[in-house]
């Protein structure tokens, strides 16, 4: 039985038109949109803490992942009232525009309403709004033939050598190619400092396995290698959301890991994959949110001496 193209829900008091459910968001798997609003609605208890206070940066795709997409920070046309908006300065801006007034997802409904606007991927800063970076993120990014088996094993170096300076990290598949370890810190040292710290290690690690791991931009020096990249932390930058869909063949999701999966992954006990939706789902339902630690305050990350 066809639904109809609009029709009306109450989300925890909020009136949503939502619109062609039936659409096909990812044609090689037949995952509809109506599937992406449920996804979301179910992954909200645990998705929304990582989201809250964080302004979102939206790629939409409004014709399915096979199609036209876009970036999208400043609010679209038709934001209800009830939507909480932060005007924010985007140095730096492709627009050239100062300011953006960015969507922050504060709430289930804010989070419904953009999955029915075919906002797949959601995307966030390290920093919460007016404060200084309470995460650093070590996006591990593997060229070819390098892959996600890879990147567990770099992982588990990188966990080891934060660990020497009293900083935890939890990871998280990417949903795409590689992964992130996610990192709580104090929130009293601006991004500089965090990039910098994020770096210094970053060329540590590739100093001490050249042939695996490079810390350098240039794509001419990544294949076969394990690119840490450690500019993620700068102010301007956003990382995908723990939970988020990502645009691929199939809807996968940025899933965390226990260390015991990454070390498996890396030994090759077990397969170094992404994960789809509803095993995201099935995973927060055994594990809960296994991300919940980044929600606490962390350390100082360790600043150069400047006596040297």
């Amino acid at each position: 039985m066809k639904t109809p193209d609009r029709f009306v829900v109450t989300v925890e008091g909020r009136d949503l038109e939502l619109s062609n459910l039936d659409k096909v968001m990812y044609p090689a798997a037949g995952f509809t949109k109506g599937e992406v609003i449920d996804y979301y609605t179910r992954i909200a208890p645990v998705m929304l803490p990582h989201l809250r206070d964080r302004p979102a940066t939206r790629i939409r795709f409004p014709n399915g992942v096979e199609g036209m997409h876009f970036f999208e920070k400043n609010k679209p046309g038709g934001t209800p009232d009830w939507v909480r908006l932060e005007t924010l300065p985007v140095p730096g801006s492709t627009k050239s525009r100062e300011t953006i007034e960015f969507v922050v997802v504060e709430d289930l409904p804010t989070l419904v309403w953009l999955a029915n606007l075919a906002a797949i991927e959601l995307h966030t800063p390290q920093w919460r709004i007016g404060a200084d970076p309470d995460l650093m993120v070590v996006d591990l990014d593997p060229g070819a033939p390098a892959g996600l088996r890879e990147c567990c094993a770099v992982a588990t170096l990188m966990r080891d050598r934060l660990a020497a300076d009293g900083i935890d990290a939890y990871p998280k598949t990417s949903g795409k190619k590689g992964m992130q370890l996610c990192c709580p810190i104090s929130g009293t040292q601006n991004s500089e400092v965090v990039s910098a710290y994020a770096k210094k290690v970053a060329e540590e690690l590739a100093a001490m396995v050249p042939g695996s791991i490079t810390a350098k931009m240039a794509k001419a020096v990544r294949p076969g290698k394990i690119f840490i990249d450690w500019s993620q932390n700068a102010a301007a930058k956003t990382t995908v959301t723990p939970y988020s869909l990502r645009a691929g063949e199939t809807p996968t999701g940025s899933t965390p890991l226990t260390w015991d999966e990454v070390i498996a992954m890396a030994t090759g006990e077990a397969e170094a994959r992404q994960f789809g939706a509803g095993e995201v789902l099935q995973r927060v339902e055994e594990h809960g949110d296994l991300l919940v630690n980044l929600l606490r305050d962390g350390p100082v990350v360790p600043e150069p001496d400047r006596r040297k």
